[in-house]
């Protein structure tokens, strides 16, 4: 199609200028009607011969450009899978003033406006601070007013029937090898008690429905001192006094991990072509050849790429369904929770425009992300994070916010992203998900359609991937042999690749197999979509069938028209007449999301109509002789 469309733009352009050439020449030539007539012949079949290159651009063109998707309300459904709940992590901030409350969750009043317009029934991350904890013992009051303000936000959570994942980490002062919360403990039986006391309370005492997850990030010096034999001690120890507890208690309590920083990585480095060198591949092991509970596995994901899920392995599988191998061959449930416990639209950088000034960008990818997660088959997603980080004493300046935040305020003043009203989509969407046969098939647009409890409710999403090329290579360089990675990568270190991708380079010219020019040709093809629709609105025919009876319908929007502080009202609101098909066309805008809510419209109460005045008078008129009948039947009887 592509093709098709660029070969009629080039024959319409020089159809134009050999009319134009023609027009000059018989100006200038003309001398007998002859000439004129072959001359005017010549330049209507030119003009006739632009307009059929015109139209056929411009059909082209429109059924590239438009898209169609349609519902039927009867159709099947699931419910709705939980990787679409506005799951996130509570960080943010990384300092308060108030040592009572822990230094890396997000501010209260954050915490508050979330609870209020979101709520908490779904999975939420909290980091456990034993360190900080500790660090409070000299003061006692200031210790118990942190541990209360742990326990608030989990009650609240669990009230919420929401889940708690707490991660634990940071070692105290006393137990670690070096003063440093990243240290290994050097005493692992005192701080298996120490672990123990704190599970105990949370689990047992106050039945908080918790699933432990063992630090985060250990791969990662910043997060982590030690080396994979003293993490897996760390597991060692957390899965023991789970195991206690668990038979004192008679309770399960979920334990799982890493929460490595990418799903394939390891202490030592690792890359997607040696998965089995992995920290969660050893985990399993680890944990099987030990005879340790393993509830849940744990990993972060932070990339621009919305297929990050869909990386291609040398298996020629997906993340997902190689580690649900490795789980089977070690005896574990195949279907043991996988989640991505930290991820955010991410770039490389710590401080990025598209996560701020131009959130709207960070807002887009987050559906597009869902959906590839979800046909990944992964079980559950925490965003991260809930507030930025600035002014701390770690120096982190991270705009990974849903909420921003002014550090030089001494009181609170700060406010939602745009990003934030993708999550408020979210949690309207419907308890149940269609399962529709016509799928929408497109490289930047998306779409779910949901049933809820009286309403109808449609995601639609525009989210160009700025890396495209360069992911694209990057989940699919596993599918190549050794000497065509090598290759690849060659082009990529040189300036090569980008000449490629500008088409001033033709693939055909490096000495490449067929399979890596493939490649290239689809990373190339990808460079030019996202080049095309990065800057043009699409549009997207919406069609809903078996609608029986008139509804209210509501859109949704967010966009490059504001980027913070936006108010979450509908853009549109109208009444709906459908016959057997209700139709909308929708523009949607570059990095946009817009969310239709459809509900029944109430039905009016029945107005009962007074009587006329004329039946009103006849009415009068006849009761007095039914009456005066009633009365003589009285009379007759009692004279009887």
């Amino acid at each position: 199609m592509t093709k098709f469309k660029i070969q009629n733009k080039s024959i319409r352009h020089k159809a134009l200028a050999d009319a134009r050439q023609g027009i000059v020449v018989g100006k200038i030539q003309m001398s007998n009607i002859k000439t004129k007539n072959v001359l005017l012949f010549v330049i209507c079949a030119l003009a006739l011969f632009c307009a059929l290159c015109f139209d056929i651009c411009h059909l082209s063109f429109a059924q590239d450009s438009e898209l169609e998707f349609t519902l039927d309300v009867t159709s099947n459904t699931i419910p709705l899978p939980k990787v679409f709940k506005p799951n996130i992590d509570l960080s943010g901030r990384g300092f308060h003033r108030d040592p009572g409350w822990p230094q890396n969750v997000a501010a209260r009043e954050v915490l508050d406006t979330w609870q209020k317009e979101i709520g908490f029934n779904g999975l939420y991350r909290l980091q456990y601070n034993l360190w900080e904890i500790n660090q409070l013992a000299k003061n006692k009051d200031f210790q118990d007013s942190l541990l209360r303000n742990y326990e608030k936000i989990i009650k609240d959570i669990n009230d919420a029937d929401g889940v708690v994942l707490l991660d634990i980490f940071g070692t105290p002062a006393s137990l670690g090898k070096v003063l440093d919360k990243r240290s290994p403990p050097r005493n692992l039986r005192t701080f298996k008690e120490l672990i123990k006391s704190h599970i105990r309370n949370l689990s047992y005492h106050k039945r908080y429905n918790i699933w432990y997850e063992v630090w985060s990030a250990p791969d990662s010096e910043d997060f982590f001192l030690g080396r994979k034999q003293e993490y897996f001690n760390l597991y060692r120890v957390a899965a023991e006094a789970i195991k206690e507890l668990e038979v004192e208690t008679k309770i399960h309590i979920p334990l799982g991990g890493p929460s490595v920083s990418w799903w394939f990585q390891n202490f030592d480095g690792n890359t997607i072509v040696t998965a089995e060198g992995s920290l969660i591949y050893e985990l399993i092991k680890f944990c099987y050849r030990n005879h340790l509970p393993l509830d849940f596995i744990t990993w972060h994901g932070f990339s621009a790429d919305p297929k990050t899920e869909k990386e291609i392995t040398v298996y020629n599988k997906a993340p997902v369904a190689l580690i649900r191998d490795w789980l089977t061959y070690f005896r574990f449930d195949r279907d043991t929770p996988l989640i991505v416990d930290e991820w955010n639209y991410d770039r490389g950088a710590s401080v990025l425009p598209g996560r701020k000034e131009t959130s709207f960008i960070c807002a887009s990818y987050i559906p597009a992300r869902l959906k590839n997660m979800f046909e990944a088959g992964l079980n559950y997603q925490l965003y991260f994070s809930l507030e930025d980080f600035q002014n701390n004493k770690e120096g982190v300046v991270r705009n990974t916010g849903i909420f921003w935040f002014n550090s030089e305020s001494s009181e609170y003043k700060g406010g939602p992203k745009s990003i934030y009203n993708v999550f408020r989509m979210l949690v309207n969407l419907g308890e149940d998900m269609f399962v529709s046969s016509e799928k929408l098939k497109d490289e930047f647009v998306g779409l779910a359609a949901t049933r809820g409890k009286g309403h109808i409710a449609l995601l639609i999403y525009n989210y160009i991937d700025p890396d495209i090329a360069m992911n694209y290579l990057s989940r699919t360089i596993a599918s190549l042999n050794g000497a065509e990675r090598k290759s690849l990568l060659g082009l990529i270190k040189s300036d090569s690749l980008t000449k490629i991708m500008q088409g001033l380079l033709d693939i055909s010219r490096p000495r490449l197999t067929n399979k890596t020019r493939a490649v290239l040709r689809k990373a190339k093809e990808l460079s030019d979509k996202a080049a095309k629709f990065n800057s043009l609105a699409r549009n997207i025919k919406v069609g809903i069938k078996n609608l029986k009876e008139n509804y209210l319908y509501q859109r949704y929007s967010t966009d490059s028209s504001c980027s913070q502080d936006c108010a979450f009202v509908p853009v549109e609101e109208k009444e709906i007449n459908p016959a057997d098909l209700y139709e909308e066309t929708l523009s949607l805008s570059p990095y946009s999301v817009n969310l239709i809510i459809l509900r029944p419209k109430p039905k009016e109460p029945e107005v009962i109509m007074p009587p006329v005045e004329g039946e009103l008078t006849n009415q009068t008129q006849e009761s007095p002789s039914v009456d005066n009948a009633n009365n003589t039947n009285a009379t007759e009887t009692k004279k009887e």
